[in-house]
C-alpha cells in the first residue's frame, strides 16, 4: 500500500515554483507538496523570528538570529526544490501558476524587511532623542549647585551632545543639539547673570574649551559668547579682591591681561590698582597708619607680582609698585609713633629701627632714633613713654654717668630731652652679689677707682634712665628716674649684679 502519492514526471518548474513558495517563510511549498511537518516547522521558525523582532527596537534583531533563519529559509528553499521536482501539486494543478504565485508571496518577506527596517529607523531616531533629553535634564537639574560639583554632570551631557553630532549626524537628535547647546551655555553660565563674578570665572573658562569639542557648524556663535562675560567677570572679581586685601586679585587681573589683552576690562586694571595706592596713602599719617603702611608694603610685593605675571608693556605697574613702596616706607615713621602714642613699645621701638636703617637721609630719620630710645627705655619704664620725645638737646643740669661694672654699658635716657651713649667696662671692676646690693652701705662708683664716665647737659625735668649692660651675666636692664632740680650736681652710676642690673644717684 502506498504511503504517498505516486512519484510525477520530473518538472523543473514546478521545483523552482516549491522553492519560491517556501522562501516566503510560510512553508506554502510543503504545503502544496502535502509536508505538513516540514511547513509546520517553517511556520514556528517564522514565529520565534517575529518574537524576537517585534516590537522594532533600536538594537534590531540578533544577528546570529538572522543567520540562522536565512539558512533556514535556503535549506527549505532546496529542499523543497528536491521535492518539486517530482511531486505533483495539491493546487494549483499547473507549475507556471504556482511559480506565479511564490514570486508574488516573494513580496511578504521583502516588504516585511522593508517595514521592519523603517520601524526600526524610528526606534533609533526615538532612542536618540531621549539620550538627548536626559542629556538636557541632566544640566537642568545641576541649576545652583556649584560649578565644581556640576562639572562631571555639564561634561557627561555635553559628550552626549558629541556622540549625536558626531555618530549620527542625520537624526533628529543632531539637529536640535544647537538649541540645546544653547540652554546649556546659560545653565552653565549662570552665575554670571546673577552678577556673582567670582563664582563665574570657573564655569565660563570651562565654556570657553566647548567648541574645541564639537563641530565648528554646531556651536556656531556661541564659541565666541563667553569671552566678554569671562573678561568682566575677571575683572570685576579682581576689583573686589583689590578692595577687599584678598591676594586673589592678582590671579584674576593677570589672567584677564594674558586672555584678553586688548580688551576694554584689561584696560582698566591699572586705573584700579592706581586707586588703590591712592587709597592706601591716604590712611597714613592718621590713626590707621599701620594698616596703610601694610596695605602699601602689601600692595608694592602684589604689583610686582602682577607685573611679573603679565607683563607691563607701558611701565604703568612698575610705576604704581614704585610708589605704593616708597609710600610704605615714607609711612613707617608714622606707623612707629602709632605704636609709640598707643603704648606698644616693642613693635614702636622695632618700627622705628628699621625706618632709621632703610632712609639714612630722611627727614624724620633723627626724631625716629630718638622715638626708637624712649620706647626701648619705656619698655622697662612704662611711665617714661607717656610723651612722644623731641629732638631738642642740652640744658642746664649737669649729670654725670658712670660705669662701675666689668662690662660695657649702654646708657638711654628720655624725657625732656633723649639720647644714648656707651661706657667701656671698667677696668678692675666687678659684678656685685645681690646680698651686697641689699646692705645700707652699698654705694657703687665709690672705690676711689677711674671710673669709665661722661657728664650730660639736661633740663629740668623727670629723666628715666636705662643701663644696659653688653656682656657678662646681667640679663636684665637696670633702671633708674631721676628728678632734676637747679642747684644741684647729679651723679647716675651704672654697675652689675650677678643676676640683676641696677643703678643709684
Amino acid at each position: 500500500m502506498p504511503v504517498g502519492p505516486p512519484p510525477a514526471a520530473p518538472d523543473a518548474g514546478r521545483a523552482v515554483a516549491v522553492a519560491l513558495l517556501n522562501l516566503s517563510g510560510l512553508g506554502l511549498g510543503y504545503a502544496l507538496t502535502r509536508r505538513r511537518l516540514l511547513m509546520a516547522a517553517c511556520w514556528v521558525a517564522t514565529a520565534i523570528l517575529l518574537v524576537v523582532a517585534l516590537p522594532a527596537d533600536a538594537d534590531g534583531v540578533p544577528g546570529a538570529l538572522l543567520a540562522v533563519y536565512a539558512l533556514l529559509l535556503l535549506a527549505a528553499a532546496v529542499h523543497g526544490a528536491y521535492v518539486g521536482l517530482r511531486t505533483r501539486l495539491v493546487w494549483p494543478g499547473r507549475a507556471p501558476l504556482a511559480l506565479l504565485l511564490g514570486l508574488v508571496l516573494l513580496a511578504v518577506p521583502a516588504g516585511g524587511a522593508l517595514w521592519y527596517q523603517d520601524a526600526r529607523d524610528e526606534a533609533v531616531q526615538q532612542a536618540l532623542l531621549k539620550r538627548l533629553t536626559s542629556a538636557d535634564q541632566l544640566v537642568a537639574a545641576d541649576a545652583g549647585k556649584p560649578f565644581g560639583t556640576a562639572e562631571g554632570d555639564y561634561r557627561e551631557a555635553l559628550g552626549v551632545y558629541r556622540d549625536l553630532v558626531a555618530d549620527h549626524p542625520g537624526s533628529r537628535a543632531a539637529r536640535e543639539v544647537p538649541a540645546s547647546l544653547r540652554t546649556y551655555y546659560a545653565k552653565v553660565a549662570a552665575p554670571y547673570d546673577s552678577q556673582d563674578y567670582c563664582t563665574a570665572v570657573a564655569p565660563l573658562t570651562y565654556l570657553r574649551t566647548v567648541p574645541g569639542e564639537l563641530p565648528k557648524a554646531t556651536v556656531g556663535t556661541l564659541a565666541d559668547w563667553p569671552d566678554d562675560r569671562l573678561a568682566t567677570s575677571l575683572y570685576a572679581c579682581g576689583a573686589q579682591g583689590l578692595s577687599a586685601g584678598d591676594q586673589d586679585w592678582v590671579t584674576r587681573f593677570g589672567d584677564l591681561m594674558k586672555t584678553f589683552p586688548g580688551a576694554p576690562q584689561t584696560a582698566k586694571v591699572v586705573p584700579a590698582v592706581d586707586a588703590a595706592v591712592k587709597k592706601a596713602q591716604k590712611g597714613v599719617g592718621g590713626s590707621g597708619s599701620c594698616a596703610a603702611v601694610e596695605e602699601l608694603q602689601r600692595l608694592d610685593t602684589r604689583i610686582g607680582d602682577l607685573k611679573t605675571a603679565a607683563g607691563d608693556p607701558g611701565g604703568k605697574l612698575a610705576s604704581a609698585a614704585s610708589r605704593a613702596g616708597r609710600s610704605g616706607d615714607d609711612g613707617a615713621y608714622d606707623c612707629g609713633v602709632q605704636e609709640y602714642r598707643s603704648g606698644d613699645f616693642s613693635n614702636a621701638r622695632q618700627t622705628m629701627d628699621t625706618f632709621v636703617a632703610g632712609h639714612p637721609h630722611h627727614r624724620n630719620r633723627a626724631r625716629a632714633q630718638k622715638i626708637a630710645i624712649a620706647a626701648e627705655v619705656a619698655q622697662t619704664i612704662p611711665a617714661a613713654g607717656k610723651k612722644l620725645p623731641t629732638t631738642a638737646s642740652g640744658g642746664s643740669i649737669s649729670v654725670t654717668v658712670k660705669n662701675d661694672s666689668p662690662d660695657d654699658v649702654t646708657v638711654l635716657y628720655t624725657g625732656p630731652v633723649t639720647g644714648s651713649f656707651t661706657l667701656k667696662a671698667c677696668g678692675g671692676c666687678r659684678s656685685y652679689l645681690l646680698a651686697d646690693t641689699l646692705m645700707s652701705t652699698f654705694k657703687p662708683c665709690a672705690g676711689g677707682k677711674d671710673y669709665p664716665q661722661r657728664t650730660l647737659q639736661l633740663p629740668v625735668g623727670t629723666t628715666y634712665f636705662v643701663h644696659k649692660p653688653n656682656g657678662g651675666q646681667v640679663t636684665t636692664a637696670g633702671s633708674d628716674t631721676a628728678k632734676l632740680r637747679p642747684g644741684y650736681i647729679y651723679t647716675e652710676c651704672a654697675y652689675t649684679t650677678q643676676g640683676f642690673g641696677g643703678s643709684g644717684t
